[in-house]
């Protein structure tokens, strides 16, 4: 039973969500963790992004009923009433906006609410089923989280957070678009118009390899204003290069949905790495310190 609840938060999702606010906090503590602040933080973004995760459940169900990889879904199955899973909604994000909004800051709040909104309403509800637009509706809501972990350092919203918030969602397109290849069928069969679906794969192969060097140019502007040193600047490119090089590539698989499935696995590599690099490539002088 644990087990239903648990998946309907969908833990990869959590995952990811919880390690670019790593990288987002890293980025502004400049080597100086407060850890505790850290936890507090990681603990109320994980919870409101679990509460969008079981309401996009709600809302994809006639969807998921659809598509191979979704059609066994707690909620799809009934092993978890509607009722029931929008209480369970409900007192996840009660607790994780608190803790934001009472032991974190404002602007914490501030952008999990954005993320929220447009997770939930504008993408789950409006866009992932009438528009191709849909993935740069989704990438503002993926890249609230590191904003999340930036701002509870700063408490406020300057530049280092603009590069991270428009990096973080270029970084969501091509991620998005591969899994939509890799599961082209489930997407088609559910009739979501998706990039890949609605256009063609080939299309979808350019504009990721567009992203892809938008989003290599966007995280070099943190070395460039002063955000990250030199280690920085030769791990993020070293990874860019790989993942363009695995763009162009694409254009010469013989199966798109092994290349696909490559290419978002290394999407997700790389977004690791480069978010939890940032706790020692700080342009801090001195190694972390640790406030208690």
């Amino acid at each position: 039973m644990l087990r239903n609840y648990l998946f309907l938060t969908k833990p990869g999702i959590l995952f990811g969500n919880f390690v670019t606010t790593l990288g987002g906090y890293f980025v502004a503590a400049q080597g100086s963790v407060d850890f505790l602040l850290l936890l507090i933080t990681l603990l109320g973004t994980t919870l409101v992004v679990a509460s969008g995760c079981v309401v996009n459940n709600i809302i994809d169900q006639d969807i998921d009923q659809k598509m191979q990889r979704t059609q066994k879904r707690a909620v799809v199955i009934e092993a978890v009433s509607v009722p029931v899973a929008l209480v369970f909604a409900l007192v996840l994000g009660v607790i994780g906006f608190s803790i934001l909004w009472f032991w974190v800051n404002a602007y914490a709040f501030l952008f999990a609410v954005i993320g929220f909104v447009v997770y939930v309403g504008f993408y789950s509800l409006w866009t992932k089923r009438t528009t191709i637009h849909q993935t740069v509706v989704g990438s503002l809501s993926g890249a609230a989280p590191p904003v999340i972990g930036y701002t509870a350092v700063t408490n406020q919203f300057d530049v280092g957070a603009l590069i991270i918030f428009i990096g973080y969602a270029l970084w969501q397109m091509p991620h998005s678009w591969a899994i939509a290849v890799y599961r082209f069928d489930d997407y088609k069969n559910a009739g979501i118009p998706i990039l890949p679906v609605a256009r063609s794969i080939y299309r979808t192969k350019v504009e990721s390899l567009i992203y892809v060097i938008l989003f290599t140019i966007c995280m070099n502007a943190l070395y460039v204003y002063g955000y990250a040193n030199v280690l920085y600047l030769i791990v993020v490119n070293v990874l860019c290069l790989y993942w363009l090089y695995l763009s162009v590539l694409g254009f010469k698989a013989e199966n798109d949905q092994l290349w696909a499935k490559k290419y978002f696995l290394f999407s997700v590599i790389l977004i690791t790495i480069v978010s939890v690099c940032f706790s020692f490539t700080s342009t801090a002088p001195s190694v972390v310190q640790v406030i208690f």
